[in-house]
């Protein structure tokens, strides 16, 4: 095998040009390294462009001091970045997250250097680790392709990369981001345990990270033969796999496999995929495309938001004109869960904010981002009860989602329905 040849950080990111859009792989496996040493060189760059799902730890590229080198637009706008959008000091570009990579590969959103973080190599080749993303696509089209290799990721099966593929390697040791447990409350509890009572058994599962999947999930632990094809999971549903409630093994594809793009979670859930032939990290075209999604049966998505209207509306990116996260694949697993024979779709929100504001609302805020329309709706969950909207009229649908509502603002919403509806 060849020897492989690294060079420093700094040499690696001299490669880079005014005007260069930049894609970082993302999530808990950020290349801090090479971003660091391109701060360095900002004074000699201008309107260098970022591209990436939501990003883990500093983000210096986003910050008003590097406003002339540096222009961050994200598909995912993650707590490190909030306050940089709205101060119009970074951007998000909205995307459902399986296209990203077909902005990439069709050349809709240029893509001149790949940043991305490897596992070791092995036999010639490197693993994406906890982050696949839409990277591979990066990979395919960028001019500069660097790596930065870490014995910190871990080699994980599904997206292997060859590592003559790269322009520059790079060493660096520093541990990945980890999120640890969070623990539900009881209204989340209460959420799960209402979602529950939606999943057959063998049914194929779709969640993400939080309080509220660590309710759902630990409200499934007496059901059988459950799948998990997501884009992303943590140390909730780890826990079903370890008790063997997820083994696909009724799985339709991917059988008896785990299929997710990224991770973030305990470093419990990074060594559980290293080395690991059951779990396939994949290219976000594959574990998000609403078709594959639906040929697994019963696939039930579980995803949340911030607000829902009267007639069905989800607003899952944004508080009013605020950017708070992004689409994701909110849209991406409604529809392929409701493609798949027996499928469900369910979005889960507590009944009313932290602060005692409602989320079930006559009207959207102004402002406020519809990522799943009204006509894509199924089921929703809150603690009061689970109710579906499918093939059901507005009216309809306004009262079914009153009947969720948190009991003090049921009258009021009531009064608003009267208002719009006539009846």
């Amino acid at each position: 095998m060849t020897k492989l040849h690294f060079i420093s950080a700094s040499q690696a990111v001299s490669a880079v040009r005014s005007g260069d859009h930049i894609h970082l792989s993302s999530i808990a496996s950020v290349p801090h390294i090479l971003i660091e040493a391109l701060c360095k060189r900002a004074p000699q760059l201008k309107d260098v462009h970022f591209h990436h799902f939501h990003t883990e730890g500093p983000a210096p590229y986003g910050s008003s001091a590097f406003r002339t080198a540096f222009f961050d637009q994200g598909f995912f706008v993650g707590p490190n970045l909030r306050d940089s959008v709205q101060e119009g000091i970074a951007d998000y570009l909205p995307a459902h997250l399986w296209e990203s990579q077909a902005m990439y590969r069709s050349g809709a959103l240029r893509c001149d250097v790949a940043m991305v973080q490897v596992s070791e190599p092995r036999d010639g080749m490197v693993s994406l680790g906890t982050s696949v993303d839409c990277s591979v696509a990066a990979l395919e089209v960028a001019r500069e392709r660097m790596g930065v290799v870490n014995p910190n990721v871990p080699f994980s099966y599904g997206e292997l990369i060859p590592v003559e593929r790269f322009t520059a390697l790079v060493r660096d040791d520093r541990p990945l981001f980890t999120k640890g447990y969070v623990r539900p409350s009881d209204i989340e509890l209460a959420i799960g345990r209402n979602c529950s009572e939606l999943v057959p058994d063998g049914a194929c599962l779709q969640m993400g990270i939080g309080a509220l999947p660590n309710a759902v999930c630990a409200s499934l632990g007496d059901h059988r033969h459950l799948g998990l094809h997501t884009e992303m999971f943590a140390d909730g549903a780890l826990e079903l796999i370890r008790k063997g409630v997820i083994d696909g093994s009724l799985k339709a594809i991917d059988k008896g496999r785990v299929v997710a793009s990224f991770l973030l979670g305990s470093q419990e859930v990074y060594d559980f995929i290293d080395n690991n032939p059951a779990v396939q990290m994949r290219d976000i075209a594959y574990t998000n495309n609403p078709w594959i999604i639906a040929r697994n049966p019963q696939v039930v998505s579980i995803n949340s938001a911030t607000e829902i209207d009267l007639t069905g509306q989800v607003c899952a990116d944004s508080i009013g004109e605020r950017i708070y996260s992004g689409t994701g694949g909110q849209l991406d697993f409604v529809r392929g869960a409701k493609m798949s024979m027996g499928g469900k779709a369910i979005i889960a929100l507590s009944s009313r904010t932290s602060h005692g504001d409602a989320k079930i609302v006559p009207v959207l805020k102004p402002g406020a981002g519809v990522v799943t329309p009204r006509a894509d709706v199924q089921w929703v969950v809150t603690e009061y009860g689970a109710v579906n909207l499918y093939g059901k009229s507005l009216q309809e649908r306004a009262r079914l989602l009153i009947s969720i509502a948190h009991p003090m603002d049921r009258e009021g919403l009531e009064r608003a329905a009267r208002r719009r509806f006539g009846r």
